[in-house]
């Protein structure tokens, strides 16, 4: 029987009693070879294959931290402890910015070395599950639909499911979200992904064309009508018909629509014949479909004919890491299409990428990168080529959710709103009219203290919820010291 690798491990130490203390203290469970040097690291970690580096900050050469970055820049999956007797918090955010995944201060005993190493080795193999798992299942990309995130795989899985069925589709989602591509894709999962696939958008066609456009018209059917015309549901016979913002239709046109998705057939303008076709229907609107119902703008009975699949599409706000999907692949296809070298963005441009909040949601995304491509040249995207709103906002005071803890008395107030009453006295009259204006990073500041107050001093945690790192809330907090 083969006996089982153990993990390899690379302490780097100038101090001989240190290392052979350290060596001790690993030995019995990982293979540990020793370097005193910092070239001595670079050079064996230029020949062999190590799960851990372990660092000192003072080397005699050079410094862990300037080891760090060289493993960031060639190896980035290797994990790297760095250890120091002179701790300080600047040094510890500095460690943790560059990419450290622990940072341990001298003295340390055996079991504080032990631990820190297995609860990184135990999160590489959790990472190593996920990755198997995203392999299999998660898809980045699923026809023209660009996104990994959970909220996107739900839309996919959706599509496929009800790709091949004749229901009809009722898509639903802000302005911007990728609903045409949506109903692009349950075209093509269907059978009638041969057949004619026609797209009208309800509210860009005059109020007294859309019938005309839908149904067609007869030559003389009215004043201009010059010749006979198909309209879209005769153009998509055997295929899909997608009517976009169909909020936008008249009520009399959603009665004659409804008469067609019920029995199959219509009459063209100015026309007394029944004409017979075999269509499915996706509609999309970026209402909401029973607040519409309710405010008699549209037909209950049409909405239950239509709204057999509902599909949601998520913001781009709700979608996590799919921002820079989506920005990465519109930068390299912009690029081409205009002749420029770009190919990536700037690691403050990713970050607020990130933190928009994005209401033009991906047409918005889309805009900017086309805008950025166009007036600016090199292979980086930088903050500079940003359209100037943008670039001007480039470190915005996130948005606080309404409830941190629901297990806490005050969740019902936003951090927001606590941070404008400490300012104002809690009084509206004074609020309205003696309203003291404080710097930005002051308004910054409360709501970031008053979000890790909420969240019992967790720092990852306030940082979740204001949808910024970690690391920028340390980095602002020693700022703030230095006022």
């Amino acid at each position: 029987m083969l006996k089982e690798e153990r993990p390899r491990v690379l302490l780097v130490e100038d101090s001989l009693s240190n290392s052979m203390v350290y060596q001790s203290f690993l030995e019995a469970t990982y293979d540990v070879e020793v370097a005193h040097t910092g070239r001595e690291a670079l050079t064996c970690l230029g020949k062999y294959q190590y799960q851990a580096l372990i660092t000192d900050v003072h080397l005699s050469d050079m410094t862990g931290l300037e080891i760090l970055d060289q493993v960031q820049s060639d190896m980035q999956s290797l994990p790297v402890i760095v250890i120091t007797a002179h701790g300080s918090v600047d040094m510890v955010v500095d460690a943790m910015q560059r990419g450290a995944a622990d940072f341990i201060t001298k003295p340390f005993d055996k079991a504080r070395l032990e631990v820190t190493l297995a609860n990184i080795f135990k999160k590489q193999q959790l990472e190593d599950v996920v990755a198997e798992y995203e392999k299999s299942f998660v898809r980045t990309q699923f026809h023209r639909m660009i996104g990994s995130s959970l909220p996107m795989q739900n839309v996919y899985r959706i599509i496929e499911s009800s790709g091949k069925s004749r229901a009809s589709v009722f898509i639903t989602g802000e302005s911007g979200t990728g609903k045409e591509l949506c109903a692009e894709a349950l075209h093509a999962e269907s059978d009638r992904s041969g057949k004619p696939f026609v797209a009208l958008n309800c509210a860009a066609i005059p109020r007294d064309l859309i019938e005309s456009e839908i149904f067609g018209h007869l030559k003389g059917a009215f004043t201009g009508a010059s010749a006979t015309r198909q309209g879209a549901a005769l153009r998509a016979d055997g295929g899909t018909l997608f009517l976009d913002e169909i909020g936008e239709m008249p009520l009399d046109l959603q009665s004659k629509l409804l008469r067609l998705i019920q029995s199959g057939s219509f009459q063209p303008v100015g026309s007394n014949r029944e004409v017979a076709v075999d269509v499915r229907f996706i509609c999309a609107t970026n209402r909401n479909p029973i607040v519409e119902v309710q405010e008699g703008r549209f037909r209950e009975d049409l909405y239950y004919r239509l709204h057999v699949i509902p599909i949601q599409m998520p913001p781009l706000r709700d979608r996590g890491n799919d921002i820079l999907l989506i920005a990465r692949s519109l930068l390299i296809q912009y690029s081409d299409d205009e002749g420029k070298s770009f190919r990536s963005f700037s690691r403050e441009v990713e970050s607020f990428l990130e933190r928009s909040r994005w209401p033009g949601n991906v047409r918005e995304l889309s805009n900017i990168i086309r805008n950025v491509v166009v007036l600016n040249d090199g292979e980086t995207v930088t903050m500079a080529m940003l359209p100037s709103p943008m670039s001007a906002t480039s470190n915005p005071v996130p948005n606080v959710p309404q409830h941190f803890d629901a297990g806490r008395s005050n969740s019902s107030e936003s951090v927001g709103q606590s941070a404008l009453s400490e300012q104002s006295g809690g009084d509206e009259n004074t609020r309205s009219s003696n309203h003291r204006i404080r710097p930005l990073w002051q308004e910054e500041k409360s709501i970031i203290e008053a979000a890790i107050a909420q969240c019992d001093g967790n720092v990852p945690k306030a940082a979740a919820f204001l949808e910024v790192s970690a690391s920028t809330i340390y980095r602002k907090r020693l700022q703030w010291e230095k006022m």
